[in-house]
């Protein structure tokens, strides 16, 4: 994804973003944000990345916490934890925010993830946490686990908000470990991370839960290599070959 010529935009307008002017009290869509996304998404070049040497691959490895499961319901998104990879090295640099929730979380949620309603109502709206993740995955590839969760709420943020499709690649974890261990029956992220000997930490949390899918990521990364899957395009293959 080429976002260079995008970057003197940003930097010019991060800190109103920070401070809010962009999108009022109520977060709302603004002129400026949905033309710098639209803008930004004809940058995006999808096919890049499948040809890319896994172990070059730059990786933006994330999870989100919502109200519940279903957008087109009502359900919000309440935070969002990214760390970034390159290759199987996960990078000393991550990004963490709260989103403002106007209703009442429900108590599930609360006891699920820790968070709490007075927690998200003073927290940045939505669009604004948009634009910064946005601009911290820069040209990575997005990836995390079981991923129809985390695509199914930002296709509908980025139609609310920017009035645009959400068009960056969204890269599985289970891609890896089905071509690694296609016998393998465990689905949750704790199953995964205890067969894998990764110690669970800040479960439910969007960054802790980000973190320990960056771990399987990096284990999985070198099962593949190993098993002679070398690109993104290699995977999807052998997937197919198993279909």
């Amino acid at each position: 994804m080429a976002f260079e010529p995008f970057f003197h935009f940003m930097r010019g307008i991060r800190g109103k973003l920070n401070s809010g002017a962009l999108t009022g009290a109520s977060g709302g869509q603004n002129a400026q944000q949905i033309a710098y996304v639209r803008n930004l998404q004809k940058e995006i070049k999808q096919s890049d990345d499948l040809h890319l040497p896994l172990n070059q691959l730059s990786v933006v490895i994330f999870d989100i916490e919502t109200t519940g499961f279903y957008p087109e319901k009502g359900d919000d998104i309440i935070s969002i934890g990214a760390v970034r990879m390159v290759g199987d090295t996960i990078c000393d640099d991550t990004f963490y925010s709260l989103i403002r929730l106007e209703k009442e979380l429900p108590v599930k949620i609360e006891q699920l993830t820790g968070l709490t309603s007075e927690m998200l109502k003073d927290a940045p709206a939505l669009a604004d946490v948009m634009m910064q993740f946005y601009h911290f995955t820069k040209n990575s590839t997005l990836v995390a686990h079981h991923a129809n969760h985390e695509k199914s709420f930002l296709q509908s943020a980025n139609w609310k908000l920017f009035r645009t499709p959400f068009k960056y690649r969204i890269v599985d974890t289970s891609f890896l470990y089905r071509v690694a261990e296609p016998e393998c029956q465990f689905y949750r992220l704790e199953e995964l991370c205890d067969y894998n000997q990764i110690p669970i930490v800040n479960r439910h949390h969007a960054l802790g839960d980000a973190k320990l899918t960056a771990e399987l990521w990096r284990i999985y990364i070198k099962k593949v290599q190993d098993l002679g899957c070398h690109t993104l395009h290699d995977v999807y293959h052998r997937i197919a070959k198993q279909s």
